[in-house]
């Protein structure tokens, strides 16, 4: 339920609807525009059913949110969000590219791509220090020698960081040495870890599951930002279908959809959707078109010898290329790369 106040409504006003919710059970997710106050009622609204919140002084309107996702929801918040990182707007007019190497291998391989990433005009580098494989003989990640790698790349080239957590017993390196905390698609249904990362101030990148539903993947937003964490970005990755000649299926329907369900920035993994290094540069290039705030983007200097994922990711002087051909694109749909 979104409760909505006079620009005329005074605290006192506002406290006595905030105290009458915690009564009931209920808890407020409150937020102050220029000229009025929205509280977002957590909890049962069956609650409220008997309750005449809209005859309290200084309420103008109440309206039930019908999603059951609802911090998240264009109910709530009807402007997109823009989340700023170290100076970078994720959101907005601004497609914001974020790439790097799959896994970090080593520290000179490390700085290296985050070179060329900056100079062909990506805005944030991603590096995965710790790799949830399938099978347990694969490559697992560097752990904290990697997160120490990519703090070592920021710091030669300014670019924040994104990189995945496992474990909720990892936040506190991470909230140190990550300027994004990534939620992999295996683990978009840890609530526990969806808990752990909304207790605090710190972005979070949150990707779809395998085979998960759009209801499913917001709920799952929902867990981090009804624990306080407003800085949240849907990452589509693809998903499981019967088709076994690309990776995954890249749901690029799923942009417009979740824009039009959702104040959260949209991003798209081409890279992982595909698992195919041909197919990357057309599939940005189409998520671009068709709405995505912000682009994923595996590279690597030598794909060949790459210890996770080589397949996927782009040569330097491709994604360079494909740098270029996003500007263009940007500027025929109104937006800036």
């Amino acid at each position: 339920m979104i409760i909505v106040f006079k620009p005329t409504a005074t605290e006192e006003d506002i406290d006595h609807v905030v105290d009458r919710l915690r009564d009931l059970g209920l808890r407020s997710h409150m937020s102050r525009g220029q000229e009025r106050t929205v509280i977002g009622v957590i909890g049962d609204e069956r609650l409220l059913d008997h309750q005449p919140i809209s005859v309290f002084p200084g309420v103008e309107s109440v309206t039930p949110i019908m999603a059951p996702w609802r911090l998240v929801s264009r109910e709530w918040q009807q402007h997109d969000s823009v989340i700023t990182v170290d100076g970078v707007p994720i959101g907005g007019k601004l497609i914001t590219v974020m790439a790097g190497p799959c896994a970090v291998e080593s520290l000179e391989a490390t700085v290296g791509v985050a070179r060329e990433v900056k100079a062909a005009g990506g805005a944030i580098l991603r590096g995965g220090a710790y790799k949830p494989r399938t099978s347990p003989y694969a490559f697992q990640g560097l752990g904290r020698e990697g997160l120490d790698f990519l703090v070592a790349a920021k710091r030669e080239t300014g670019l924040p960081v994104v990189s995945e957590i496992l474990d909720p017993r990892d936040t506190d390196v991470f909230l140190e040495k990550a300027d994004i905390i990534q939620i992999g698609a295996r683990n978009m249904q840890n609530f526990e870890l969806l808990k752990e990362v909304g207790a605090y101030d710190k972005p979070v990148l949150l990707k779809r599951g395998l085979s998960a539903t759009i209801k499913e993947w917001l709920l799952s937003a929902e867990y981090i930002v009804s624990r306080g964490n407003r800085h949240v970005m849907l990452c589509e990755r693809g998903i499981r279908t019967f088709e076994t000649h690309y990776r995954n299926v890249l749901d690029l329907a799923a942009v417009p959809t979740l824009k039009a369900l959702s104040h959260l920035p949209v991003i798209v993994d081409p890279s992982h959707a595909t698992g195919q290094w041909d197919l990357v540069a057309p599939m940005a290039r189409a998520a671009v078109a068709a709405g995505a705030d912000g682009l994923l983007i595996e590279v690597h200097a030598n794909p060949e010898c790459a210890l996770c994922d080589g397949e996927e990711s782009l040569k330097p002087h491709r994604f360079n290329a494909l740098m270029k051909d996003l500007k263009i694109l940007a500027r025929a749909v109104g937006r800036e790369v």
